[in-house]
């Protein structure tokens, strides 16, 4: 059966229904779903080259992208469902085939408590200036983080938010703070040419979707060294490959001065990873926290030391909210939500995970 608008926006509500993240939409195959993070096929039949044509003649509304779609080999973008959710979309070519990989955003912004965080989330995007890094790999509930972050603000802070992203997701509705959301591509030629104009703009918050370059993270440090707070993605997997990964973008030359200026600017790094919940309906996010303090500081300034960072998150959990994934992981255990072989499957070290299962979670005195 070919595809048409409405199997196409039905294919949308059921995978709304069933909260799914993301649609594998693939030539010569049938739909995928993913759900809970694995890939479900849908009953269906497999769509050809002209259906993936068509779907993309339903989402695309620049006509001159639409005259070339047989020849583009990659596009981003994203589209509203009205009342339903908006997606985020990539078009992709494949030994010569055509993909479509759909990303499902709720119109309803989500808050910290709704993604059951930590409360010292809130506290984070408190924060008067400084960098802020939210990390973790692709479908890793990054932008999800980042929207609540922005929402905890948008409602307790009289202040103008300046978001940069590619493409827009979670559009939010202006409460307590002036919101300007500038998509890369229709709003602004691109990232770095945006960031060059947010100083200008007045804003006292500036998100920025992705940390890509050098110059993007000098930027991004020159806002926070003039008193803004700057939130920003990176695809890395805790504190200490983010530091690592911010600092191997610049030359040998600029690394001694980047690393400075890093241990000046960075807040906090939030590192996540999605996990299935207990009950298979849905997943739950661990955290790794690291909170910038004056040891933190060193260790980010001496490269020798860098490596002790992961000692001072474990250690600084009672203070200040700081805590490394396996403290997470074995509180989310003890509470229920995720099972034992989940919380080992996931763990960074399931020798701390099993020591704090014979001690408490919190007696990082040692």
């Amino acid at each position: 059966m070919t595809i048409n608008k409405e199997s196409f926006l039905n294919l949308i509500k059921a995978a709304v229904v069933s909260k799914v993240s993301d649609i594998h939409l693939r030539q010569d195959e049938r739909p995928c779903f993913r759900v809970r993070g694995d890939l479900v096929p849908v009953k269906m039949d497999a769509l050809t080259e002209a259906d993936i044509a068509f779907i993309c003649s339903l989402m695309i509304k620049d006509e001159e992208v639409l005259e070339r779609i047989t020849k583009i080999k990659e596009h981003d973008g994203s589209f509203s469902v009205p009342k339903l959710c908006r997606v985020r979309y990539n078009l992709l070519r494949y030994q010569g085939k055509m993909g479509l990989i759909l990303r499902l955003i709720s119109e309803k912004v989500p808050t910290t408590e709704e993604l059951n965080l930590p409360p010292v989330i809130n506290k984070i995007a408190g924060a008067n200036a400084g960098l802020v890094l939210v990390t973790g790999a692709t479908g890793s509930g990054k932008s999800s983080t980042l929207a609540a972050m922005i929402n905890h603000i948008n409602k307790t802070s009289a202040v103008h938010i300046l978001t940069l992203e590619d493409p827009v997701e979670f559009v939010h509705t202006p409460l307590k703070a002036r919101i300007t959301q500038r998509e890369i591509g229709e709003d602004t030629a691109d990232f770095n040419s945006a960031l060059r104009s947010a100083l200008r703009q007045d804003p006292d918050i500036i998100l920025i979707g992705e940390m890509r370059d050098a110059e993007t993270i000098s930027i991004a440090l020159k806002a926070a060294e003039t008193g803004h707070l700057v939130f920003g993605t990176i695809h890395t997997t805790d504190a200490l490959s983010t530091i690592g990964r911010l600092i191997a973008m610049f030359p040998p030359d600029e690394q001694a001065v980047v690393r400075t200026r890093i241990a000046d600017n960075l807040h906090a790094t939030v590192s996540q990873r999605l996990l299935k919940t207990i009950d298979g309906k849905g997943r739950v996010a661990a955290q790794e926290i690291m909170i910038n303090n004056p040891g933190i500081h060193e260790a980010i300034m001496d490269p020798i030391r860098t490596a002790e960072i992961y000692t001072y998150i474990r250690k600084g959990k009672n203070g200040s909210g700081a805590q490394t994934f396996d403290q997470h992981i074995t509180r989310l255990f003890k509470e229920e939500k995720i099972s034992k072989e989940e919380a080992i499957a996931n763990a960074t070290k399931p020798e701390d995970f099993e020591r704090n299962l014979m001690f408490s979670d919190t007696d990082d005195d040692d």
